[in-house]
């Protein structure tokens, strides 16, 4: 069984107790690329996203190829490649959820937070996402607000909250 050596990194990421941290969850996992879900998930916790350079270093850590660690971060709706706000707000947009009014209601949180879907504010206060499915189709439409799952959301009672999440000191 091969295991990988450390990434050569720089001097400023050298002492990062972060980085000790990542690599420590890869090793307990014998640097196995069946545990990649499971080391990004720790890199995201870590850091809070993913950047194209912990990515790399990753799939070099756990011998895959870039494409498949790329693949697997931007095919779950956990995963962010970017910063993200210190609220979060997610909107689902599966099936379910989409018949039940999905789009007008992130047509609604848009408008409330002068924010895009897939975007962050400036001052990093909220990020406003969509995900393809929550799994929560029988409470449809769904939101995710700061891990708090809200069934049969209401575009008004849902603008209230991005406005106080918004207004907050």
């Amino acid at each position: 069984m091969a295991t990988a050596s450390p990434r050569e990194v720089p001097t400023d990421q050298a002492n990062d107790k972060r980085l000790k941290i990542l690599e420590a969850t890869m090793k307990r996992h014998q640097y196995r690329a069946d545990a990649l879900i499971e080391v990004l998930h720790k890199a995201q916790e870590l850091y809070g996203h993913l950047t194209e350079d912990r990515l790399l270093a990753i799939a070099h850590s756990l011998h895959l190829p870039p494409s498949r660690v790329y693949g697997v971060a931007t095919f779950y709706h956990f995963f962010s490649l970017t910063p993200q706000g210190e609220h979060s707000c997610t909107v689902c947009l599966g099936t379910a959820c989409y018949v039940k009014g999905a789009m007008e209601l992130l047509a609604a949180l848009e408008a409330e937070s002068g924010l895009r879907a897939g975007s962050t504010s400036a001052d990093r206060k909220l990020s406003l996402l969509t995900a393809r499915c929550l799994g929560a189709c029988g409470i449809a439409p769904a939101v995710i607000v700061d891990g708090n799952v809200t069934g049969h959301a209401d575009p008004e009672v849902m603008r209230a909250r991005v406005r106080a999440l918004l207004d907050e000191e």
